[in-house]
């Protein structure tokens, strides 16, 4: 995982570095340190950040662009789409 990525996947979680390093139970310091491209961390804390971001629906691609991406499982709510109004879903 890139210290991008890391970044993207937060922004779709809504996660701030605060939120990561406490699911993880590391200092936010660590977090903002890696995705501003300071210092080197050991792999395993990368490990354990990226693991975290998976656990909660993102998706890392390496080929053939790095990306990131949420699962349809992810639990992001999106509301009511359009073609599912109803009277029962003013209640």
């Amino acid at each position: 995982m890139s210290p991008a990525q890391s970044r993207a996947a937060r922004g779709l979680l809504g996660w701030s570095e605060a939120d990561l390093a406490a699911k993880v139970g590391l200092d936010e310091r660590l977090v903002r340190d890696f995705e501003g491209g300071y210092g080197d961390p050991p792999s395993g804390q990368i490990e354990a950040l990226r693991s975290a971001l998976c656990a909660a629906g993102a998706v890392f691609t390496d080929a053939p662009n790095q990306g990131v991406q949420l699962t349809a499982a992810s639990g992001a709510d999106e509301g009511t789409r359009l073609g599912a109004l109803t009277t029962e879903n003013d209640r």
